[in-house]
């Protein structure tokens, strides 16, 4: 039998993570560990239960999403993490990507959603809803960062795996990317791997900061 999914939840409202906590535990594969209000409490109770994923809250005393996102990253073995975040709040969802974030979602999220996007980061994917992610990027990766500069490793990558690192940045799946340039998705998944491998990156997202960051993508680049 496999494992259930655990998970940290938090967030500085009670209401919140009691909701958060009702989703969760009606699923059959997952389980909440441990609750936390701040980010403090988050990253010592992330070192002692060691879940597999974390909740994380945008704003919150003591300790923003942002800062919980990294300290998190650092905790071994460190949870992917979701980060919640209302539209209105969204500035941050660019600074919590480049910390180390698996995935964020809109707290209005329907159930299935947030249930889905857990199984995905615990699968090793990212970019949980395209929708949500093309919107994010549009708004946020406004610019390359100051002083960024192109790594050397991006001339390793092939033409192909450029290409596939230009649409992974416009936040299209895997399926997207394969209906687009008419491969399996097998083989997408195999491009991906090797751009992450050749770049160094710890999964998608890091791989989107760098498709935006080097001016392989610019904002405004749509999908369709």
């Amino acid at each position: 039998m496999t494992a259930a999914i655990t998970l940290l939840i938090v967030d500085d409202e009670t209401i919140v993570r009691e909701g958060l906590r009702a989703i969760i535990e009606a699923e059959p594969d997952m389980v909440v560990v441990g609750e936390a209000s701040d980010g403090i409490e988050a990253v010592a109770a992330a070192c002692d239960l060691q879940p597999a994923v974390a909740l994380v809250d945008v704003q919150m005393p003591r300790m923003d999403g942002v800062e919980t996102t990294r300290r998190l990253a650092e905790v071994s073995p460190s949870p992917r993490v979701i980060v919640l975040t209302t539209f209105d709040r969204n500035e941050y969802v660019y600074d919590s990507m480049r910390a180390g974030a698996s995935g964020f979602l809109l707290k209005d999220v329907r159930r299935d959603q947030l249930t889905n996007a857990i199984r995905t980061v615990v699968a090793g994917d990212h970019l949980l809803a395209p929708t949500i992610t093309r919107r994010l990027i549009e708004q946020f990766c406004s610019r390359p960062s100051p002083g960024s500069a192109t790594p050397p490793e991006l001339r390793d990558l092939t033409e192909r795996e450029l290409e596939v690192l230009s649409l992974l940045g416009r936040g299209l799946s895997n399926g997207e990317m394969a209906a687009r340039l008419v491969v399996a998705e097998t083989t997408i998944k195999t491009h991906v791997a090797h751009i992450l491998a050749k770049l160094g990156l710890r999964d998608r997202a890091q791989a989107v900061i760098v498709a935006y960051e080097t001016g392989l993508v610019t904002p405004g680049a749509h999908c369709g």
